[in-house]
């Protein structure tokens, strides 16, 4: 009986981050926008229009390719790539054929516990189609043409076939996602389309006595769906082998509802788009002074800031990793230290929990409406005594309610900490004669029945009582009493 290999392979269209159109000045749509309300001549396909190449489009794919490890080549050109579809105004778009921005490269990720690397064939620049809707009014089925999104750039990634199996293609995408959101070359909101996949999965005998064909497997939104669909078409394939039939190559769609992958058609081949150059744009010089400048204004990567975070902060390593994972944090946690006197491991513990949490019900950590430095205020009234850690964190809510400045919470609503040991000695007297119960226990050996009468001075205490005074004074009211 044969065993079989899963191939997959990976292309990513990535919508690059800029102001305007790829080839126009047109601007470039929010989610925001109504239908047709960001369109040029351009976009359009009007005859008569001639396109510009968007120079910040340029810049970034070129970073991405440095991102990846790719070779950046001198030569470079855009092509027609010609299909008729309802969605391309022109009948052709306007993308890379065989002289691409970036060439090879690598991407490295973790997977199971391996660092794992995946090659990187190239990385090219094209035109975003126009968005089809498919509507049914209760009078047929037709659809709607939405050319906003026509013309916006679009940078392709396309992988070797290296991955083995659909949760390892799910981490590639995560971290190629993460990269892209560190550069600034894209947003990655798969739930927008900035950030869509295509996937070639295929299977092979380990004997090499069978190689299945290509199979392209489109309309997958999110991480999950893209495992989903692999897992599906995986186990399609090979059951297919085993029933005898044949496979062929062919492009399938996934059915989110049904949980299944549907032929759409017969797989496409570079000559059935007959590219040529565009005639419209003259060949693009990439200068290695040019690519130098780009190279020195990319962003750290995330790979290199986690590292960093552990050597230089003392994180642990998961710790460094979830507060790298989006650019936006681990700015947000930087700021924290920089404001706490480089206190690093209590910013971790206060960006992770409490400021996390409040991210959460706010949709994000740039939404959270607490500043960086009243968290690190926090630490530091803290760390030098002057409030609990209970009371910060009750000052942490009403900061972020009110946008106030946590030491002028603290003032108004007199919430310094209790460091009088003649008052904590007076509220430790008080315990003691009010839990008769817990001092006979204590007299009795019980020594831990001292955390309940301390939680009790705390709530006298209204919870700003120095805890080393408390335990202090209420050890020795009771051995006091003992005597």
């Amino acid at each position: 009986m044969l065993e079989f290999q899963t191939v997959i392979g990976l292309e990513v269209h990535a919508q690059v981050l800029t102001k305007s159109k790829m080839f126009s000045a047109c601007p470039v749509p929010d989610s925001s926008s109504t239908p047709n309300s960001t369109v040029d001549p351009v976009s359009l396909g009007l005859p008569g229009t001639l396109p510009t190449v968007n120079r910040s489009a340029v810049e970034k794919t070129i970073m991405t390719g440095l991102a990846l490890g790719s070779e950046i080549p001198e030569a470079t050109r855009f092509d027609r790539k010609n299909y008729m579809y309802p969605d391309l105004m022109k009948g052709y778009q306007i993308s890379q054929y065989d002289l691409p921005l970036a060439v090879g490269g690598t991407l490295k990720f973790e997977h199971d516990g391996e660092v794992r690397t995946v090659g990187i064939t190239r990385v090219h620049l094209e035109e975003d189609t126009a968005r089809l809707t498919h509507v049914d009014d209760g009078n047929g089925t037709h659809s709607l043409v939405d050319v906003n999104r026509g013309g916006v750039p679009l940078m392709e990634i396309v992988s070797d076939p290296d991955m083995t199996s659909p949760a390892e293609a799910r981490a590639y995408l995560i971290t190629l996602r993460q990269i892209l959101r560190y550069i600034g070359a894209s947003t990655g909101n798969m739930d927008e389309g900035a950030f869509r996949v295509d996937a070639n999965v295929s299977i092979r005998s380990t004997d090499g006595a069978f190689i299945g064909p290509k199979v392209e497997v489109k309309n997958m939104n999110s991480f999950r769906s893209v495992e989903r669909a692999l897992e599906f078409e995986v186990k399609r394939q090979r059951q297919a082998v085993a029933d005898g039939e044949e496979l062929v190559q062919e492009t399938r769609g996934w059915v989110e509802d049904r949980q299944v992958t549907v032929s759409q058609r017969t797989k496409e081949y570079a000559e059935d788009y007959r590219y040529f150059p565009e005639p419209d744009l003259p060949p693009l010089v990439v200068d290695s002074v040019w690519v130098a400048s780009i190279n020195e204004a990319m962003a750290e990567l995330p790979a290199k800031r986690r590292q960093r975070f552990v050597d230089d902060y003392g994180l642990a390593s998961d710790d460094a990793a979830i507060l790298t994972e989006e650019p936006d944090v681990a700015d947000y946690y930087e700021d924290v230290v920089r404001h706490a006197n480089g206190e690093a491991e209590e910013a971790a513990k206060w960006v992770t929990g409490e400021v996390f949490a409040l991210a959460r019900t706010r949709g994000g950590i740039r939404d959270a409406g607490i500043d960086p430095n009243h968290v690190a205020e926090l630490i530091t009234l803290v760390g030098s005594g002057e409030i609990t850690l209970r009371t910060a964190k009750e000052v942490f809510a009403t900061a972020a309610e009110a946008g106030k400045a946590p030491r002028e919470i603290v003032a108004e609503q007199g919430l310094g900490q209790v460091s009088d040991a003649d008052l904590i000695s007076k509220v430790a007297q008080e315990v003691v004669a009010e839990n008769p119960d817990a001092v006979n226990d204590y007299r009795a050996g019980k020594k831990q029945v001292v955390g309940f009468l301390i939680g009790q001075s705390m709530r006298k205490l209204r919870g700003a009582g120095n805890p080393d005074i408390v335990r202090t004074e209420l050890i020795r009211t009771l051995e006091q009493e003992s005597e």
